[in-house]
């Protein structure tokens, strides 16, 4: 029993020593020849760890020693920042009272100019506001920049200012009022609506148009720009006259918007539209519409010309002796030639008959312009509806902020309205008229068959 142990011990240690030689072997690069020099290398590197972990335990110990020192610094340098922000606290509340003390005074001192510096402020104010957007700066530029120093000093508490600030604002206030209601001239720098700057004569009339080359200006943020003048004639003509005039009266567009910046007259040449705009406007039910209505207009002047040679020839008729079977009227009184011996009753119906005979050639197309003058307005609602069903899609899609949206579908709608109503309204009238002719054709046909009846009547 005691050899097994033993032999057990050996076995175990020589397996441990096998280990610990493979794992020194394998940091030594195997370079141990001898269980000798394993051992030895073993020592070497138990050595060599202790030295490190004491290098590494006094670095340890330098550094905690620092920080203790530099936690001592911070609470020394906390305590200095607490004293200072007491003392500075202090010193706030000192500077504060003394604040409230000098604007105290600064109050009393102000007395009744508090009061006008109000005025002054609220005056100067509205005066910037109204030569931002005035033409008048177009010629006197830079009038604003002294207001805005002025309303500085106005709302400072440590400014006042000064006199010759106070009257340049009552001198320019009395030069805004005076320059309204003069005509002059002037040079300035024009863009022209291609966007190419010039400098041109400006003709500045009051404070309501600006006028250059014959066409009316813009000023907008400081730049003076051409109106785009195209089919605006009636606007041309007073401009070209008002540049070319040095006395006397001139008959000018006058923009009532001018003080306030003009955006009138700028709306109105801008937004105004020709003809085929407005047309483009009704879209294909304005398209059918006008061809419709050109269609009864042909119609009525050929009928109007037909009508017209019919009644020349009734009228020539009446005055000859002998049936001219040219004309509706020949053809009855032929009828009554062709019958001589015929009883009054059969007389009647032959002469009745003739007469159905000539209606449909002297009525002829009547019914289309009475029924082209009905259906105009109906089609011209229907594009009303569609426009409206445009203008809807628009409010699904972009919503109802922007009016420039559903601008295109409440002006087809608006437009086709009135195409409709242009078709319908001449061609009623016109219908109207027609029919009247024809039937006063109708009306002698009819006078002349009674009386060719009355005549043979009397003869029994």
């Amino acid at each position: 029993m005691k050899m097994t142990i033993t032999k057990s011990i050996v076995t175990f240690a020589a397996a441990a020593i096998f280990a610990l030689s493979g794992a020194v072997s394998a940091q030594s690069n195997d370079k141990a020849a001898s269980l000798d020099e394993l051992l030895k290398m073993v020592k070497d590197s138990k050595i060599s760890e202790t030295a490190e972990y004491k290098q590494r335990e006094a670095d340890f110990r330098r550094k905690k020693s620092e920080q203790a020192s530099l936690l001592k610094q911070a609470e020394q340098t906390r305590t200095n920042e607490e004293n200072r922000s007491a003392r500075l606290e202090a010193q706030y509340k000192e500077q504060e009272l003394a604040i409230q003390q000098k604007r105290a005074q600064f109050e009393e001192r102000l007395g009744s100019l508090k009061e006008l510096f109000g005025h002054l402020t609220s005056t100067a104010g509205d005066l910037r506001s109204n030569m931002d957007v005035s033409i008048v700066s177009a010629q006197y530029p830079g009038r604003t920049e002294f207001l805005d120093t002025l309303i500085e000093k106005m709302n400072s508490e440590t400014k006042l200012p000064t006199i010759e600030e106070v009257e340049r604002l009552w001198y320019e206030t009395q030069r805004e009022v005076v320059e309204s209601g003069k005509i002059v001239k002037f040079q300035a720098e024009v863009a022209s609506p291609s966007g190419d700057s010039a400098m041109t004569e400006v003709v500045r009339v009051g404070n309501y148009n600006l006028i250059a080359n014959g066409a009316y200006l813009v000023y907008d943020e400081g730049k003076l720009q051409e109106l785009p003048m195209d089919n605006q004639g009636r606007l041309t003509a007073g401009a070209d006259a008002i540049a070319d005039a040095n006395s006397g009266f001139v008959k000018l567009a006058i923009d009532p918007a001018g003080p306030l910046g003009g955006n009138l007259l700028k709306a109105l040449v801008i937004n105004s539209k020709g003809l085929k705009e407005y047309y483009e406007d009704g879209g294909l039910v304005g398209t059918i519409i006008l061809a419709v209505g050109a269609i009864a207009i042909l119609i009525a002047l050929w009928r109007f010309f037909a009508l017209q040679a019919i009644s020349s020839k009734v009228n020539s008729q009446l005055k000859a002796k002998s049936a001219n079977p040219n004309n509706p009227l020949g053809r009855i009184l032929k009828v009554a030639e062709d019958n001589p011996g015929i009883d009054t009753e059969s007389l009647e119906l032959k002469l009745e008959e003739a007469i159905l005979k000539e209606r449909p050639a002297i009525e002829s197309w009547l019914g289309a312009i009475k029924i082209i003058s009905m259906i105009a307005p109906l089609m011209g609602l229907l594009g009303t509806v569609t426009g409206m069903i445009v203008t809807f899609e628009a409010i699904t899609i972009f919503g109802a902020g922007d009016p420039k949206n559903m601008a295109s579908g409440i002006s087809g709608a608006l437009m086709t309205t009135v195409m409709g109503l242009i078709v319908a309204i001449p061609t009623v009238l016109l219908h109207t008229w027609l029919n009247g002719k024809a039937k006063h054709i109708t009306h002698v046909l009819d006078e002349q068959s009674a009386g060719i009846i009355a005549e043979k009547s009397e003869q029994k």
